[in-house]
């Protein structure tokens, strides 16, 4: 019996020579599953601390594993791999970050509404995925961010799909 296809949306983000390390994440994730389509790349202030921008971009891939597989089984064992030491300070800049945002069309990270580094390299995947809450679309909603966040569009990092 073939184990199901799942579609996930994961955001991808770095401050810590992000050009490569954005670069080394989506090859060793494409080792691990199908990416169907990469979201440019935005610069971004950090969120919760001082330091170096970050770059953040999104990819929309198939996988057949559950979100805690996903995350146990290919996520964090490439942010071991890239260097990423996890710490008490949740803030500290890394070389890479990996996180879901959607699974199957479920938003799994609420945040997805009000942070720029997440919604806007999301809305250039999915630009009509609406919040119930507000009934804005996805692409509404990082038009907004976009107004009120110092985010920029990035240079490609990634070789394209």
């Amino acid at each position: 019996m073939k184990a199901p296809i799942h579609e996930v949306i994961l955001s991808l983000g770095s401050n810590i020579d992000p050009d490569h390390n954005l670069h080394l994440a989506l090859l060793l994730l494409r080792e691990t599953m199908e990416v169907k389509a990469i979201a440019q790349v935005w610069e971004t202030a950090p969120v919760g601390t001082k330091g170096a921008n970050f770059y953040n971009s999104a990819i929309l891939s198939l996988t057949d594993l559950f979100p805690q597989e996903l995350k146990t089984r290919v996520l964090r064992p490439i942010e071991q791999k890239m260097g990423r030491v996890r710490s008490s300070d949740k803030y500290a800049p890394r070389p890479i970050d990996l996180d879901i945002v959607l699974f199957d069309g479920q938003v799994v990270d609420d945040r997805l509404w009000s942070l720029a580094y997440l919604a806007i390299p999301i809305s250039e995947l999915i630009p009509e995925y609406q919040d119930i809450k507000s009934g804005k679309t996805l692409a509404e909603v990082a038009r907004d961010l976009r107004r009120n966040n110092r985010a920029i569009l990035h240079r490609e990092v990634f070789p394209s799909i």
